[in-house]
């Protein structure tokens, strides 16, 4: 079965219709059709009859020319009188021989003689022939004296009606799922992180009803974020006022090592306060936008250059796609700085194929175990056994590129790196 929607609604409204014209025709075929056939078949045998009755009773002249005269104007039938000679042999059947059938049915049961018929030779035409005492009897008439020739004209109606009906019916069905694509598109481009805002509720009633569902929770969606994001921001504000506070009054002090470690605490306690803010308020707010990739990887290399690093870039494919730019860009500086942390040599591979753009960031760093590849994505997990404690690191970087990845509707994921360690891949429709 077809998985698609029109498809099944296509097949619902076409197979009934092929199965009645089937047992219609099917009706015709045996009833209407095969009946008149039999009966023109049984017409024309027994005029048939007739002239060799005439011809074997009543003598006849040299030539048979009032026997035939008769038969031309009379019966309709060209007849003539040949020398005694052996039947041609039997020629090809057609496959749909009706008449074939009921001819020599009523040929055999009315004449009783031997006899040869061809219905293939000429379309318009039929030749009998029948073997009597020392002569041949050759008959020609009308196809359409001893076949219902003009019957197709019925079938060839059905058939048109029924495909005229047919495209009004794929017009009409095309009306009726054209707004259930337009809901899947908009729900699907929400899904993604994109505009939505365009759609609007169309169709029938029921389809109506899932359109108003899908836009108001749509609305609660979007309602929760905004009042989470104005949460945070005044969290953010008073964290930050108690932390300016502090570095003030360390400012203040002498410098004495336990004043630059609470120094050292503070500054890292803002670090996790900004990236914990970052990690919840997400990147919901920001539009989406075709960004020129080509040009965001070139500044994400420019960026990685000025902070020391050397970043290896190659880009193949289309080179436009729909995202939220910043949001992407901060998601690949967050993985590309997790390399730079550990690793020598990075490289990033990027690839626009069809509706997907894949990126590749490879380093040679230490990798990570195969059974904490995703463990890692975890907020504030920290793998100290292969990153260096003394880094900073709050253990969200991850864990925004993932919810990043997953709010543009792609994924991210970690396996060993070519280069020998970690290879990051970010996979996001386009």
């Amino acid at each position: 079965m077809p998985k698609g929607l029109f498809a099944r609604s296509l097949i619902i409204i076409v197979a009934p219709m092929v199965i009645l014209q089937s047992v219609l025709a099917f009706v015709f075929m045996e009833r209407h059709w095969q009946t008149v056939t039999d009966r023109l078949s049984t017409a024309v045998t027994q005029d048939i009859a007739a002239i060799i009755a005439i011809l074997e009773t009543y003598p006849q002249e040299e030539g048979y020319d009032a026997l035939i005269n008769l038969a031309q104007d009379k019966l309709q039938l060209n007849i003539s009188v040949l020398p005694d000679s052996p039947l041609p042999p039997p020629g090809p059947k057609p496959f749909f021989s009706l008449l074939d059938h009921a001819l020599s049915r009523h040929i055999t049961s009315q004449i009783g003689r031997p006899f040869w018929i061809d219905t293939v030779g000429r379309s318009n035409i039929i030749e009998i022939r029948i073997k009597l005492d020392g002569k041949v009897l050759r008959v020609f008439t009308r196809r359409s004296r001893a076949y219902a020739s003009n019957s197709h004209i019925f079938l060839v109606w059905m058939a048109g009606t029924s495909l005229v009906l047919l495209v009004v019916a794929i017009l009409f069905l095309r009306n009726q799922i054209r707004p259930i694509q337009r809901l899947a598109n908009a729900a699907e481009r929400f899904g993604k992180g994109q505009d939505a805002d365009n759609f609007r509720p169309a169709g029938a009633r029921e389809v109506r009803q899932a359109a108003h569902a899908f836009l108001e929770m749509k609305r609660r969606i979007e309602r929760q974020i905004e009042q989470r994001t104005i949460m945070l921001a005044g969290v953010s504000h008073d964290l930050r006022t108690v932390l300016t506070r502090f570095k003030l009054q360390l400012a203040i002090l002498d410098d004495y090592p336990e004043v630059e470690e609470m120094q050292r605490d503070v500054d890292e306690m803002q670090l996790m306060l900004e990236d914990y803010l970052a990690f919840a308020r997400g990147s919901s707010a920001e539009k989406t936008e075709v960004i020129d990739i080509p040009q965001i990887l070139e500044e994400l290399r420019y960026d990685t250059q000025r902070s020391g690093y050397d970043l290896t870039i190659n880009h193949t494919g289309g080179k436009n796609v729909e995202v939220r730019p910043n949001t992407i860009k901060r998601c690949l500086n967050n993985l590309i700085s997790n390399s730079t942390r550990y690793a020598d040599t990075i490289r990033l591979t990027s690839e626009r194929l069809g509706n997907w753009w894949l990126i590749f960031i490879d380093d040679d760093g230490p990798g990570i175990p195969e059974e904490e590849l995703d463990t890692v994505f975890r907020p504030f997990y920290r793998l100290d056994t292969a990153r260096n404690q003394n880094t900073p690191n709050t253990g969200l970087g991850l864990a925004i590129a993932r919810d990043i990845a997953r709010s543009h509707g792609g994924e991210l994921r970690l396996s060993k790196s070519p280069l020998g360690g970690l290879r990051a891949t970010l996979r996001l429709p386009s």
